[in-house]
């Protein structure tokens, strides 16, 4: 329904476009000069046209179900008042179920249906209102565009400052989207905090969490170190992979690779980026892991099918187009001038890439490794397969581990009480993760801006 609605706005504003621009044409032809070209008032006159009409649209996605959810909750009985907000939240969504044709477990209260077949009412008496809302917006909108079309009229510089504004707020909503993620972390992460301690958190080093809330006693281990040790452990193993793959590729395709390979090969290479991670763990657990298994067999050595070498190896091969890619374009940023100053000084290819062209990209270089680096530790589908579940502190290569990932995935599966601090140390885990990555990330860009030379 609502695809539909936007579906039907947007093609009322093709609509409105071609009446602005109809009508432009229709005062040109008169002799007069227009302030702007015809297709900026039509544009104008589409953007008065739709604007209102989807601003109205979004406002209503935000309140309609805050407000009939109130409504609903007026119209239960006196005897319900007492019900705590989450019990209140519980018969809220069962009610909603109940409203959209959806089945519900246990019995089905007289009450229950009743709100439930009010909620459906004025569900649609809202949506109802809403799209005569809209329409009549359009409507007026268009006729009062269309009629303010005129030689003075400054079509452009509207249109212009409309695009403007619209730029900025998407650049806003991305923004605070950011800052909307990091507080709820932050607030969960405070709430879990006073259950464990801090110190006891970031410091220990067993990881046992019971699925208990009876008491402070019964909530088991929570030591980050050895999920933490597990992440860079598998992200070390992975830039082993990934880093002298990607910039021998890198370094080839820059300066080896004809045209016509270099054409053809770059865009298989990053092909790689593309694939969805859950193939890369379906691959790792059914390809990878019994391979360095079998190996390890023929070797005399224990290698399990799900270990950090397991998940490090295919994410090393997940993340090479990331240094590849990145390098290729640094690599070939370099001035042509460097290279032949080099050659005419009688270094051969070998040692000009070695002595000036490497030394020149290698900030950037050392930035798209940094990326690299934050895109591996927050691997989540190919550890969850491959790396295995076993949260300890050790440093062999070829038994599993856990991750932070991994334990986030575990921690909120399941049917759990969302307040204890079994579930809420998830959100810890994650302003942990999320702190880890936004640094390299920060690094990288220092990197690349202190020591990044500028070429004439």
């Amino acid at each position: 329904m609502n695809l539909v609605l936007i579906a039907t706005v947007l093609i009322v504003m093709a609509m409105a476009y071609q009446v602005g621009l109809s009508r432009s044409r229709a005062v040109a032809s008169g002799g007069v000069r227009l302030h702007s070209r015809p297709g900026y008032y039509g544009v104008l006159v589409a953007l008065w046209c739709g604007l209102p009409a989807l601003l109205l649209f979004g406002v209503w996605l935000l309140l309609q179900d805050a407000i009939v959810e109130v409504l609903v909750i007026q119209q239960l009985p006196a005897e319900l008042a007492g019900l705590s907000e989450r019990e209140t939240q519980v018969l809220m969504r069962r009610i909603g179920a109940l409203a959209s044709g959806q089945g519900v477990s246990g019995e089905v209260q007289s009450f229950e249906v009743a709100a439930a077949q009010q909620m459906a009412r004025l569900e649609s008496m809202g949506r109802l209102a809403m799209i005569a809302a809209m329409a009549v917006l359009a409507v007026v909108g268009l006729v009062a565009a269309q009629r303010r079309i005129a030689p003075q009229l400054r079509a452009r510089n509207h249109v212009e400052r409309l695009v403007t504004a619209l730029l900025a707020l998407s650049s806003g909503v991305a923004i605070l989207t950011t800052v909307g993620i990091v507080l709820s972390l932050v607030g969960e992460a405070l709430h879990f905090f006073r259950y464990i301690s801090p110190a006891e958190f970031f410091f220990g080093t067993v990881w046992n969490p019971r699925f208990s809330t009876s008491g402070t006693g019964q909530q088991g281990e929570f030591g980050l170190l050895p999920l933490l040790w597990g992440t860079l452990m598998v992200s070390a193993i992975a830039l082993l992979v990934a880093i002298p793959l990607g910039l021998m590729t890198a370094i080839y395709m820059a300066e080896y690779a004809p045209p016509w390979l270099r054409n053809v090969a770059k865009p298989i290479i990053e092909v790689l980026a593309g694939i969805p991670t859950i193939v890369y763990g379906f691959f790792a657990l059914i390809v990878i892991g019994p391979f360095l298994s079998g190996l390890g067999d023929m070797l005399g050595i224990g290698i399990r099918a799900t270990s950090a070498l397991t998940a490090g190896l295919v994410m090393g091969i997940m993340i090479i187009p990331f240094v590849s890619s990145l390098s290729d374009d640094i690599i070939t940023q370099v001035p042509k001038s460097l290279r032949d100053g080099a050659l005419g000084l009688g270094a051969t290819k070998s040692e000009m890439i070695r002595q000036v062209v490497l030394p020149a990209a290698l900030p950037g270089i050392v930035g798209a490794f940094l990326l690299a680096a934050s895109r591996a530790i927050g691997e989540t589908m190919i550890v969850v397969l491959a790396a295995g579940n076993n949260p300890v502190l050790h440093a062999n290569p070829f038994e599993a581990i856990s991750t932070i990932t991994v334990t986030i995935v575990n921690q909120l599966t399941g049917d759990m009480d969302f307040s204890s601090p079994q579930s809420l140390v998830a959100f810890a885990l994650g302003l942990t993760l999320f702190v880890i990555t936004l640094g390299l990330n920060v690094i990288a860009l220092v990197v690349v801006r202190k020591y990044r030379q500028q070429y004439e």
